[in-house]
């Protein structure tokens, strides 16, 4: 499969803008999550807007790609375009993975101010490898799912503890817990197989994913604010002429907006569902809280110690 789409992808670029109208697009969440949603509706704007001159097929879920491998795919020309979770390439410089920093970015407001101090860098960053940043969108903030309340750090020892990505894995085992990576589409498994007993994800997540049928308690910590991106293969757009150029940054301008305001709904309403469905909703002891923010300001100095100039670039924008 890999191969065809490599092949189908090259032949378009060669060809240029005649045969530029077909593009296949990965995506790592299932059509229910919001992200999907907002893609599915930003393609559908393009379709509309070039006429039919630029059309983007949405294959969710990781259906046609895994989310480990869709940014390569993509940069590899594989498929011209791809979304991912940005802070997966953390482990290539910490300029992507700043928004996973816990307690750093705990708002909408925070996440909009760190996001106008990180685009500049990750658009830099990105096109070294031939990729161009389209939009990104946030999760809501992120909060405690466990069975049963947590009101100290010293609750979360020994947990199962489901991570997806580096800065999540290094948290959970700073608290001391034991992390394990699993994808959003597999924790349900996960719980069911006693791989996990607790995880930190929004209220999207843990909604769509029926956390009630495998854990008890929802605690908001707003730990962070990460975001997904959308980006595109450098040579996919440049083939395109400038009038599907301008059709796709307009609707790519249009979704980021739009996601934004459907990530803000989305809290109050997935939060609303765990409840519905028999979740018990803890708001954070102080003393959980201190514990938590302990651990994130000394992941924060030792981010500080092994970033690159660029990451901790951001960081000064951002404390401004």
């Amino acid at each position: 499969m890999k191969r065809l789409l490599s092949i189908a992808f090259a032949a378009m670029v060669t060809n240029g803008t005649a045969t530029a109208a077909d593009w296949d697009m990965p995506t790592p969440y299932g059509d229910k999550t919001f992200h999907t949603a907002n893609i599915i509706e930003f393609a559908k704007e393009v379709a509309e807007a070039s006429g039919g001159k630029l059309n983007i097929t949405v294959h969710s879920a990781g259906s046609l790609i895994k989310h480990p491998e869709i940014k390569n795919a993509v940069r590899s020309q594989q498929v011209p375009i791809g979304e991912f979770f940005l802070s997966r390439l953390s482990n290539e410089d910490a300029a992507y993975g700043i928004d996973s920093q816990p307690f750093v970015a705990t708002s909408y407001e925070d996440a909009e101010k760190l996001w106008a101090a990180q685009k500049p860098v990750i658009t830099k960053l990105l096109a070294k490898q031939k990729l161009v940043p389209l939009f990104s969108v946030p999760w809501p903030p992120q909060g405690l799912y466990t069975s049963g309340e947590i009101k100290t750090v010293d609750d979360l020892k020994g947990l199962k503890f489901r991570a997806y990505n580096a800065a999540l894995e290094q948290f959970a085992a700073m608290a001391g817990a034991a992390p394990t990576q699993v994808e959003a589409a597999d924790i349900p498994q996960a719980f069911s197989t006693g791989q996990v007993e607790a995880m930190i994800t929004s209220p999207s997540t843990g909604a769509n994913t029926k956390a009630w049928d495998f854990v008890s308690h929802y605690s908001p910590i707003n730990a962070w604010v990460p975001k997904n991106i959308v980006v595109v293969n450098k040579s996919a757009y440049e083939a395109l002429d400038d009038e599907i150029k301008a059709v796709l940054l307009d609707a790519a301008a249009k979704a980021e907006v739009r996601g934004w305001d459907m990530s803000k709904a989305e809290t109050e309403a997935k939060t609303t569902e765990l409840t519905d469905n028999g979740m018990t909703v803890v708001e954070p002891s102080d003393e959980l809280l201190s514990g938590l923010k302990s651990i994130g300001s000394d992941m924060q100095a030792a981010w500080q110690e092994s970033a690159s100039d660029e990451a901790r670039a951001i960081a000064d924008s951002f404390s401004q």
